[in-house]
């Protein structure tokens, strides 16, 4: 497990957290990776590369239904919500909600101990 400040690329394939405006999502992690990811932006003017931190939330079997047993946040926003949390979360196995407010670019989230 990588520490906060480490900025390894993370190994694809990647499964971005994606919320739309009021939408949640209960999760339990058993580890985390702090890292990067090269993406490719759409938006007009966009560069075709760039690098961005991610946090990749390892989830135990059965909390994701569908694709590989991890998440990959990358609102920063995010990030610095769930980062004093993280050890803990891991260490005890406690849920915790993420709702999404708004719409990109604005977006941003909310976290919720349970």
């Amino acid at each position: 497990m990588y520490k906060m400040g480490e900025a390894k690329l993370l190994p694809e394939p990647y499964e971005i957290l994606e919320l739309r405006d009021g939408a949640s999502v209960t999760l339990k992690a058993s580890g985390y990776v702090v890292g990067q990811m090269r993406i490719k932006p759409r938006y007009p003017g966009a560069p075709a590369e760039k690098v961005i931190g991610a946090l990749r939330l390892q989830l135990p079997a059965g909390v994701k239904p569908v694709g590989p047993p991890f998440w990959d946040v990358t609102s920063q926003t995010l990030i610095a919500q769930l980062k004093p949390h993280l050890d803990d979360l891991v260490r005890s196995g406690r849920e915790f909600r993420i709702t999404a407010h708004g719409e990109a670019p604005r977006k941003r989230f909310t976290l919720e101990l349970l």
